[in-house]
Protein backbone atom coordinates (compact mmCIF):
# COMPACT_ATOMS: atom_id res chain seq x y z
CA UNK A 1 0.00 0.00 0.00
CA UNK A 2 1.27 3.47 -0.91
CA UNK A 3 2.39 5.83 1.84
CA UNK A 4 -0.20 8.30 3.14
CA UNK A 5 0.64 11.99 2.78
CA UNK A 6 -0.87 15.12 4.28
CA UNK A 7 -1.03 17.54 1.34
CA UNK A 8 -1.25 20.66 3.49
CA UNK A 9 2.12 19.79 5.06
CA UNK A 10 3.83 18.59 1.87
CA UNK A 11 6.08 20.97 -0.11
CA UNK A 12 6.23 19.90 -3.75
CA UNK A 13 8.89 21.01 -6.22
CA UNK A 14 7.07 20.76 -9.56
CA UNK A 15 9.75 20.31 -12.22
CA UNK A 16 8.79 21.25 -15.77
CA UNK A 17 10.46 22.79 -18.79
CA UNK A 18 14.00 21.50 -19.24
CA UNK A 19 16.11 21.67 -22.38
CA UNK A 20 14.76 18.87 -24.59
CA UNK A 21 12.79 19.20 -27.80
CA UNK A 22 9.69 18.57 -25.69
CA UNK A 23 10.13 21.64 -23.50
CA UNK A 24 6.82 23.28 -24.44
CA UNK A 25 4.89 20.05 -23.82
CA UNK A 26 6.65 19.71 -20.46
CA UNK A 27 5.57 23.21 -19.47
CA UNK A 28 1.99 22.35 -20.46
CA UNK A 29 2.18 19.16 -18.36
CA UNK A 30 3.51 21.19 -15.44
CA UNK A 31 0.63 23.64 -15.71
CA UNK A 32 -1.94 20.82 -15.65
CA UNK A 33 -0.29 18.95 -12.79
CA UNK A 34 0.23 22.16 -10.81
CA UNK A 35 -3.47 22.95 -10.90
CA UNK A 36 -4.35 19.40 -9.84
CA UNK A 37 -1.79 19.36 -7.01
CA UNK A 38 -3.04 22.67 -5.62
CA UNK A 39 -6.62 21.44 -5.85
CA UNK A 40 -5.51 18.44 -3.78
CA UNK A 41 -4.10 20.83 -1.17
CA UNK A 42 -0.33 20.55 -1.76
CA UNK A 43 2.11 23.44 -1.34
CA UNK A 44 3.56 23.72 -4.85
CA UNK A 45 6.49 25.64 -6.31
CA UNK A 46 7.26 25.42 -10.03
CA UNK A 47 10.94 25.05 -10.95
CA UNK A 48 12.59 24.77 -14.38
CA UNK A 49 15.76 22.60 -14.44
CA UNK A 50 16.95 24.61 -17.45
CA UNK A 51 17.62 27.49 -15.04
CA UNK A 52 20.63 27.13 -12.73
CA UNK A 53 19.11 29.31 -10.02
CA UNK A 54 16.09 26.98 -9.96
CA UNK A 55 18.41 24.01 -9.42
CA UNK A 56 20.03 25.96 -6.58
CA UNK A 57 16.57 26.52 -5.08
CA UNK A 58 15.86 22.81 -5.39
CA UNK A 59 18.96 22.03 -3.35
CA UNK A 60 18.60 24.73 -0.72
CA UNK A 61 14.86 24.85 -0.03
CA UNK A 62 13.23 22.24 2.26
CA UNK A 63 11.08 20.42 -0.32
CA UNK A 64 9.52 17.09 0.60
CA UNK A 65 9.19 15.64 -2.91
CA UNK A 66 9.80 16.47 -6.57
CA UNK A 67 6.92 16.01 -8.99
CA UNK A 68 8.37 15.37 -12.44
CA UNK A 69 6.69 16.73 -15.56
CA UNK A 70 9.79 16.61 -17.74
CA UNK A 71 9.76 14.87 -21.11
CA UNK A 72 12.66 13.85 -23.33
CA UNK A 73 16.41 14.06 -22.82
CA UNK A 74 17.68 15.49 -19.55
CA UNK A 75 14.41 14.87 -17.75
CA UNK A 76 12.96 11.51 -18.65
CA UNK A 77 16.21 9.61 -19.26
CA UNK A 78 17.53 9.20 -15.72
CA UNK A 79 19.79 12.28 -15.69
CA UNK A 80 17.62 14.42 -13.41
CA UNK A 81 16.60 11.36 -11.40
CA UNK A 82 20.27 10.81 -10.56
CA UNK A 83 20.61 14.44 -9.47
CA UNK A 84 17.58 14.13 -7.18
CA UNK A 85 18.96 10.96 -5.63
CA UNK A 86 22.27 12.74 -5.05
CA UNK A 87 20.55 15.51 -3.08
CA UNK A 88 18.29 13.00 -1.31
CA UNK A 89 14.94 14.26 -2.59
CA UNK A 90 12.17 11.70 -3.32
CA UNK A 91 10.62 12.05 -6.77
CA UNK A 92 7.66 10.72 -8.72
CA UNK A 93 8.03 8.02 -11.33
CA UNK A 94 10.68 5.40 -12.11
CA UNK A 95 14.29 5.54 -10.99
CA UNK A 96 17.57 6.15 -12.80
CA UNK A 97 18.07 2.77 -14.47
CA UNK A 98 14.42 2.32 -15.41
CA UNK A 99 14.22 5.81 -16.88
CA UNK A 100 17.40 5.44 -18.91
CA UNK A 101 16.46 2.00 -20.21
CA UNK A 102 12.88 2.90 -21.14
CA UNK A 103 14.11 6.04 -22.93
CA UNK A 104 16.34 3.94 -25.18
CA UNK A 105 13.99 2.15 -27.57
CA UNK A 106 16.71 -0.30 -28.65
CA UNK A 107 17.69 -1.27 -25.10
CA UNK A 108 14.12 -1.59 -23.82
CA UNK A 109 13.30 -4.10 -26.56
CA UNK A 110 15.83 -6.51 -25.05
CA UNK A 111 13.91 -6.52 -21.77
CA UNK A 112 10.52 -6.85 -23.48
CA UNK A 113 11.84 -9.88 -25.35
CA UNK A 114 13.20 -11.42 -22.15
CA UNK A 115 9.76 -11.00 -20.57
CA UNK A 116 8.06 -12.58 -23.61
CA UNK A 117 6.26 -9.39 -24.67
CA UNK A 118 5.98 -9.23 -28.48
CA UNK A 119 7.97 -6.36 -30.01
CA UNK A 120 8.58 -5.66 -33.69
CA UNK A 121 11.77 -7.01 -35.33
CA UNK A 122 14.34 -4.23 -35.49
CA UNK A 123 17.89 -3.13 -36.12
CA UNK A 124 19.67 -0.10 -34.77
CA UNK A 125 22.32 2.07 -36.37
CA UNK A 126 24.87 4.33 -34.69
CA UNK A 127 25.77 7.62 -36.30
CA UNK A 128 29.06 7.38 -38.16
CA UNK A 129 28.84 3.62 -38.65
CA UNK A 130 28.09 2.07 -42.03
CA UNK A 131 24.81 0.34 -42.86
CA UNK A 132 23.17 -1.33 -45.84
CA UNK A 133 19.82 0.15 -46.82
CA UNK A 134 19.20 -2.86 -49.05
CA UNK A 135 19.67 -5.27 -46.13
CA UNK A 136 17.44 -3.13 -43.88
CA UNK A 137 14.64 -3.07 -46.46
CA UNK A 138 14.91 -6.82 -46.94
CA UNK A 139 14.95 -7.56 -43.19
CA UNK A 140 12.01 -5.26 -42.42
CA UNK A 141 9.85 -6.40 -45.32
CA UNK A 142 9.78 -3.18 -47.33
CA UNK A 143 7.73 -0.85 -45.14
CA UNK A 144 9.42 0.09 -41.88
CA UNK A 145 9.44 2.63 -39.07
CA UNK A 146 12.53 4.80 -38.66
CA UNK A 147 12.81 6.62 -35.34
CA UNK A 148 15.30 8.09 -32.88
CA UNK A 149 16.26 5.71 -30.09
CA UNK A 150 16.24 8.31 -27.33
CA UNK A 151 13.54 10.85 -28.12
CA UNK A 152 9.90 10.77 -27.07
CA UNK A 153 6.55 12.26 -28.07
CA UNK A 154 6.81 10.77 -31.58
CA UNK A 155 9.55 13.27 -32.48
CA UNK A 156 11.32 12.31 -35.70
CA UNK A 157 9.31 9.18 -36.53
CA UNK A 158 8.91 8.16 -40.17
CA UNK A 159 6.92 5.34 -41.74
CA UNK A 160 8.61 4.71 -45.06
CA UNK A 161 8.80 2.23 -47.91
CA UNK A 162 11.64 1.63 -50.35
CA UNK A 163 15.39 1.98 -50.03
CA UNK A 164 15.60 5.64 -51.00
CA UNK A 165 12.91 6.66 -48.49
CA UNK A 166 14.51 4.56 -45.73
CA UNK A 167 17.93 6.12 -46.33
CA UNK A 168 16.46 9.63 -46.31
CA UNK A 169 14.55 8.97 -43.07
CA UNK A 170 17.66 7.60 -41.35
CA UNK A 171 19.67 10.71 -42.22
CA UNK A 172 16.85 12.94 -41.00
CA UNK A 173 16.71 11.12 -37.66
CA UNK A 174 20.50 11.39 -37.31
CA UNK A 175 19.97 15.15 -37.15
CA UNK A 176 18.32 14.76 -33.72
CA UNK A 177 19.80 11.53 -32.33
CA UNK A 178 23.02 9.54 -32.43
CA UNK A 179 21.18 6.21 -32.50
CA UNK A 180 18.45 5.24 -34.96
CA UNK A 181 16.03 2.33 -34.62
CA UNK A 182 14.65 0.78 -37.81
CA UNK A 183 11.82 -1.66 -37.15
CA UNK A 184 9.25 -3.62 -39.10
CA UNK A 185 6.02 -1.69 -39.61
CA UNK A 186 3.05 -3.39 -37.99
CA UNK A 187 -0.38 -2.19 -39.04
CA UNK A 188 -3.25 -2.30 -36.60
CA UNK A 189 -5.10 -0.56 -33.80
CA UNK A 190 -3.11 1.81 -31.59
CA UNK A 191 -3.57 1.18 -27.87
CA UNK A 192 -1.99 2.55 -24.73
CA UNK A 193 -2.10 1.31 -21.14
CA UNK A 194 -1.00 3.21 -18.04
CA UNK A 195 0.23 1.29 -15.00
CA UNK A 196 0.37 2.55 -11.41
CA UNK A 197 2.19 1.16 -8.40
CA UNK A 198 5.51 -0.04 -7.04
CA UNK A 199 5.61 -3.56 -5.65
CA UNK A 200 2.13 -4.57 -6.82
CA UNK A 201 1.47 -2.54 -9.99
CA UNK A 202 -1.92 -2.53 -11.71
CA UNK A 203 -3.12 -1.40 -15.11
CA UNK A 204 -5.63 1.36 -15.74
CA UNK A 205 -8.27 0.90 -18.47
CA UNK A 206 -6.97 0.38 -22.01
CA UNK A 207 -7.26 3.37 -24.34
CA UNK A 208 -7.67 3.09 -28.10
CA UNK A 209 -6.09 5.99 -29.96
CA UNK A 210 -7.66 7.09 -33.21
CA UNK A 211 -5.31 9.68 -34.73
CA UNK A 212 -6.40 12.01 -37.49
CA UNK A 213 -2.99 11.56 -39.11
CA UNK A 214 -1.66 8.27 -40.49
CA UNK A 215 -0.26 7.41 -37.08
CA UNK A 216 -0.02 8.87 -33.55
CA UNK A 217 2.54 11.56 -34.36
CA UNK A 218 3.54 14.69 -32.42
CA UNK A 219 0.58 16.76 -33.64
CA UNK A 220 -1.87 13.93 -32.96
CA UNK A 221 -0.59 13.74 -29.40
CA UNK A 222 -0.77 17.39 -28.48
CA UNK A 223 -2.94 19.41 -30.88
CA UNK A 224 -6.55 19.83 -29.74
CA UNK A 225 -8.61 17.40 -31.79
CA UNK A 226 -5.46 15.70 -33.11
CA UNK A 227 -6.72 12.31 -32.00
CA UNK A 228 -9.68 10.60 -30.38
CA UNK A 229 -9.23 8.60 -27.19
CA UNK A 230 -11.68 5.76 -26.67
CA UNK A 231 -11.59 4.58 -23.06
CA UNK A 232 -12.11 1.85 -22.28
CA UNK A 233 -11.05 0.49 -25.66
CA UNK A 234 -13.71 -1.64 -27.41
CA UNK A 235 -11.96 -4.97 -26.84
CA UNK A 236 -13.36 -8.22 -25.52
CA UNK A 237 -12.51 -9.24 -21.96
CA UNK A 238 -9.79 -11.71 -22.97
CA UNK A 239 -7.99 -9.25 -25.25
CA UNK A 240 -8.30 -6.46 -22.69
CA UNK A 241 -6.65 -8.65 -20.07
CA UNK A 242 -3.90 -9.66 -22.49
CA UNK A 243 -2.98 -6.06 -23.27
CA UNK A 244 -3.18 -4.97 -19.62
CA UNK A 245 -1.00 -7.92 -18.56
CA UNK A 246 1.56 -6.95 -21.22
CA UNK A 247 1.66 -3.38 -19.89
CA UNK A 248 2.18 -4.58 -16.32
CA UNK A 249 4.83 -6.98 -17.65
CA UNK A 250 6.66 -4.08 -19.32
CA UNK A 251 6.44 -2.03 -16.10
CA UNK A 252 8.05 -4.92 -14.22
CA UNK A 253 10.57 -5.77 -16.95
CA UNK A 254 11.93 -2.22 -16.82
CA UNK A 255 11.67 -2.18 -13.00
CA UNK A 256 9.44 0.88 -13.10
CA UNK A 257 8.03 2.43 -9.95
CA UNK A 258 5.09 4.75 -9.49
CA UNK A 259 3.87 5.06 -13.04
CA UNK A 260 4.49 4.02 -16.63
CA UNK A 261 2.49 4.03 -19.84
CA UNK A 262 3.14 1.53 -22.61
CA UNK A 263 2.02 1.89 -26.22
CA UNK A 264 0.94 -1.04 -28.39
CA UNK A 265 -0.22 -1.95 -31.88
CA UNK A 266 -2.91 -4.65 -31.92
CA UNK A 267 -2.50 -6.41 -35.27
CA UNK A 268 -5.13 -8.17 -37.38
CA UNK A 269 -4.31 -11.48 -35.65
CA UNK A 270 -5.00 -10.01 -32.21
CA UNK A 271 -1.36 -9.83 -31.13
CA UNK A 272 -0.44 -6.73 -29.08
CA UNK A 273 3.03 -5.54 -30.14
CA UNK A 274 4.68 -3.18 -27.68
CA UNK A 275 6.17 0.00 -29.15
CA UNK A 276 7.64 1.75 -26.13
CA UNK A 277 7.19 2.56 -22.45
CA UNK A 278 6.93 6.13 -21.19
CA UNK A 279 8.17 6.74 -17.66
CA UNK A 280 6.84 10.32 -17.37
CA UNK A 281 3.50 10.29 -19.19
CA UNK A 282 2.05 13.64 -20.22
CA UNK A 283 -0.16 15.65 -17.90
CA UNK A 284 -1.69 18.05 -20.43
CA UNK A 285 -5.41 18.54 -21.06
CA UNK A 286 -5.21 16.04 -23.95
CA UNK A 287 -2.95 13.51 -22.20
CA UNK A 288 -3.68 9.81 -21.93
CA UNK A 289 -2.77 9.06 -18.30
CA UNK A 290 -5.37 11.45 -16.78
CA UNK A 291 -7.94 10.08 -19.25
CA UNK A 292 -7.29 6.49 -18.16
CA UNK A 293 -7.37 7.47 -14.48
CA UNK A 294 -10.73 9.20 -14.89
CA UNK A 295 -12.11 6.06 -16.54
CA UNK A 296 -10.99 4.14 -13.44
CA UNK A 297 -12.74 6.63 -11.14
CA UNK A 298 -9.54 8.46 -10.16
CA UNK A 299 -9.69 12.25 -10.49
CA UNK A 300 -6.69 14.28 -11.65
CA UNK A 301 -5.92 15.57 -8.10
CA UNK A 302 -6.26 12.00 -6.75
CA UNK A 303 -3.90 10.73 -9.46
CA UNK A 304 -1.25 13.31 -8.58
CA UNK A 305 -1.63 12.46 -4.90
CA UNK A 306 -1.13 8.75 -5.65
CA UNK A 307 2.07 9.48 -7.58
CA UNK A 308 3.47 11.36 -4.60
CA UNK A 309 2.43 8.56 -2.24
CA UNK A 310 4.24 6.04 -4.46
CA UNK A 311 7.34 8.28 -4.42
CA UNK A 312 7.44 8.24 -0.62
CA UNK A 313 6.77 4.50 -0.52
CA UNK A 314 9.66 3.84 -2.90
CA UNK A 315 11.98 5.85 -0.68
CA UNK A 316 11.14 3.86 2.47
Amino acid sequence: MAAVVEPAKCRVALLAGGTSGEREISLASGKGAGEALREAGFIVQELDPAKKDHLKTLIEEPFDVAFLCLHGKGGEDGVLQGFLETIGLPYTGPGVWSSATAMNKAQSKLFYQREGIPTAPYQYIKKGEGYSVQELALAMGGTCVVKPATEGSALGIYIVEGEEAIADAIERVFEIDELVVVEKYIQGTELTVAVLGNRDPFALPVIEIVPKADFYDFESKYAPGGSQHICPAPLDEEKTKQVMDAAVGAHKALQCSGVSRSDFILDENGIPWILETNTIPGMTATSLLPDAARAAGISFPELCTKLIEYAFEEGE
